[in-house]
């Protein structure tokens, strides 16, 4: 039985950090959609639209490299 708890305790984690990286991305996902629409809303997109833009998608970059790995 101690040797079932570290095992439980261990996939409670992994879960955990998937459901966490699941909803970051999906998060990340729509908040460049967002930001895309409010930026082509107007017809024409300006440097800080530009900028904006650049930076959701380099974090969103960043976070897909974030993935929890099984172990």
């Amino acid at each position: 039985m101690n040797d079932q708890q570290p095992s439980e305790s261990k996939e409670f984690l992994g879960n955990l950090k998937n459901g966490i990286w699941l909803f970051g991305l999906s998060s990340w996902v729509f908040g460049i959609t967002d930001r895309s629409i409010a930026s082509f809303a107007d017809g024409y997109l300006s440097a800080l639209d530009i900028t904006q833009l650049f930076t959701a998608a380099t974090f969103f970059v960043a976070w897909l490299f974030l993935k929890p790995t099984k172990v």
